[in-house]
């Protein structure tokens, strides 16, 4: 099995920081991509950003950009989400997203359970 574990949530005031963690653990061959996305009540789940584990290639959604900073350590099948510069409207359930190939050879994406983001003064 294959778990994802965020870690990093809260409740922060507008123009605060969080940093959000998520650790993947299990019967892991190789991680293509580590990933945020969020969701606020009401709405689509949404892509906040991406990493690759090859070449690092890093995609952000445009109302993230020049605030949020995606990294990861791929020897400890980690990956970081920096939030500077937190809005309202940043309020949402972050989800960890991961593609990889599990010990059976089979690759597949793979969710942790969501973190809470609050941003409210």
């Amino acid at each position: 099995q294959v778990q994802l574990v965020e870690s990093g949530g809260g409740l922060v005031q507008p123009g605060g920081s969080l940093r959000l963690s998520c650790a993947a653990s299990g019967r892991i061959v190789v991680i293509n991509t580590m990933g945020w996305y969020r969701q606020a009540p009401g709405k689509q789940r949404e892509l906040v950003a991406t990493i690759t584990s090859t070449d690092s290639t890093i995609n952000y959604a445009d109302s993230v950009k020049g605030r949020f900073t995606i990294s990861r350590d791929n020897a400890k099948n980690t990956v970081y989400l920096q939030m500077n510069g937190l809005k309202p409207e940043d309020t949402a359930v972050y989800y960890c997203h991961a593609n990889l190939r599990n010990d059976w050879g089979v690759r597949g994406d793979y969710w942790g359970q969501g973190t809470q983001v609050s941003i409210s003064s």
